[in-house]
């Protein structure tokens, strides 16, 4: 089949050309926006009198048919057409003879695809930070229910101090709410027209792009012609801030992982979310999370690739940014099927309260607290710290699991200051209540911890 851009080849172009060059099988995805946006060229053709009226209503009428035929699974994607958009503008030819050869009037596909791909990115970004907010929104649910349920927390994987479940889970919420901030700020760079640049020094016909941009509900004009069809930042900063979410999501899958175990005993994963052995019909494999956390790297190499893609390309355009479209619709794909898993995995999983206030208990994890009493008792606190340290380590000699085992006289050999009312004070209960300060893992700092997500997800636009 003759190319549209043939005119000054004396050849054709190899099949084996063809099969290298082709981005259809992926770049269809984009035919919405290859529809939207021709739409809007068109229309703003039509306003400047470059094309007639009756022009530009053939054009209008014959792309909504190919929306159509699309949506209807009856359009022919050509590889010998290369991409979306000469799929697209052949269909029109097709459709509507010499009307339709005006269509790519003051556009070349540098400013098309970058402007293609723009209005993707911005249906995409309000898609993954949607997600993020439904993750958000069960994650306090979950929370809200586990205020007083105790669990170990950890440093280096050691039992360190008692916290609330719901304190654990909240920190995940506030790495999402980051994660959508970053999303919130990228949408801005995002939302930029590059169409009207042409191929890289816009066009010497009276083209009026303010027109364009208002038709597409663009925030901002590209500034530079040469920019608006090189720029691939947006699309790095889209897939690195991916990379992150899926980051914060692989340390969930982990802690997933550990908690399903029977070491840990502190979840059960519904069946649903889980898989089976080949051959040990025991087991119960927290497969889903594995997963997340497999995906994390993949997206990682998305974003090494499109970094690595664009660190040596000279202006303005070159043909190894068609492979840019491949790493993103990946991390596209890869955050979107993830959070969406992750968010309903989680909405399944049973705690086991009972295991965890358990294990809170052990590895005299109230051993700060015993050092925070002293000090309100007036000890210096690296004097406090020594102190503990050599009750523990007494409790460790004498097979003691608890400080609580010692009696007052046992405390008094290391502290006269300890008095009756050290029992009281060591217990995970206590612990809990006492940590007050803004952010700490009291109830009544966790309930206003849950009141200010809640409030801040009314604010969301």
């Amino acid at each position: 089949m003759k190319k549209l851009w043939s005119g000054r080849f004396t050849a054709g172009v190899a099949a084996s050309v063809e099969g290298f060059t082709e981005s259809i099988s992926f770049d269809k995805r984009l035919w919405p926006y290859d529809i939207e946006g021709t739409t809007a060229h068109v229309k703003m053709l039509q306003k400047q009198r470059i094309i007639t009226d009756v022009e530009a209503q053939a054009i209008l009428t014959a792309l909504e048919e190919i929306a159509e035929d699309i949506r209807n699974g009856r359009f022919t994607f050509r590889q010998e057409l290369e991409d979306i958009h000469m799929n697209i503008e052949a269909a029109l030819i097709e459709k509507v003879g010499d009307a339709g050869r005006k269509v790519h009037t003051a556009r070349s596909r540098n400013d098309q695809v970058a402007l293609d791909i723009r209005l993707y990115l911005r249906d995409e970004t309000r898609e993954v930070s949607r997600r993020i907010e439904a993750f958000i929104d069960t994650l306090v649910d979950i929370s809200e229910g586990h205020i007083d349920t105790i669990m170990p927390g950890y440093t280096h994987m050691q039992r360190a101090q008692p916290v609330s479940l719901a304190q654990h889970l909240l920190a995940y919420a506030q790495m999402l709410v980051r994660d959508r901030e970053r999303f919130e700020d990228a949408f801005k760079r995002i939302d930029t027209l590059p169409l009207g640049a042409c191929a890289l020094a816009g066009t010497t016909l009276d083209i009026d792009r303010e027109y364009v941009a208002q038709l597409l509900g663009f925030g901002r004009i590209a500034d530079n012609s040469m920019d608006a069809v090189s720029d691939r930042d947006f699309i790095v900063e889209f897939i690195s801030d991916a990379a992150v979410v899926m980051m914060h999501l692989s340390r969930m899958a982990e802690e997933i992982v550990l908690w399903a175990s029977v070491e840990f005993g502190f979840i059960e994963i519904a069946d649903a979310f889980t898989t089976g052995s080949s051959i040990m019909p025991q087991k119960k494999n927290p497969d889903v999370a594995e997963l997340i956390r497999g995906k994390t790297a993949r997206l990682y190499g998305s974003l090494m690739s499109i970094l690595t893609l664009m660190k040596a390309l000279p202006m303005t355009y070159n043909r190894d940014m068609q492979e840019d479209k491949v790493a993103l619709f990946d991390a596209v794909d890869t955050v979107k099927v993830s959070l969406e898993i992750i968010n309903e995995m989680m909405q399944n999983v049973r705690f086991n309260n009972v295991r965890m206030y358990e294990t809170a208990a052990g590895g005299f994890s109230l051993a700060t607290d015993l050092a925070e009493y002293l000090v309100r008792k007036g000890v210096p606190f690296r004097s406090a710290h020594e102190i503990t340290g050599r009750i523990v380590r007494h409790c460790i000699d004498n097979n003691k699991k608890e400080l609580t085992e010692l009696t007052l006289e046992q405390f008094h050999g290391f502290s006269p200051q300890i008095e009756a009312d050290i029992y009281n004070a060591l217990t995970l209960e206590s612990s809990i209540a006492n940590k007050r300060a803004y952010g700490g893992t009291s109830p009544r700092e966790i309930k206003n911890q849950i009141d200010r997500l809640r409030k801040l997800r009314k604010e969301t636009p």
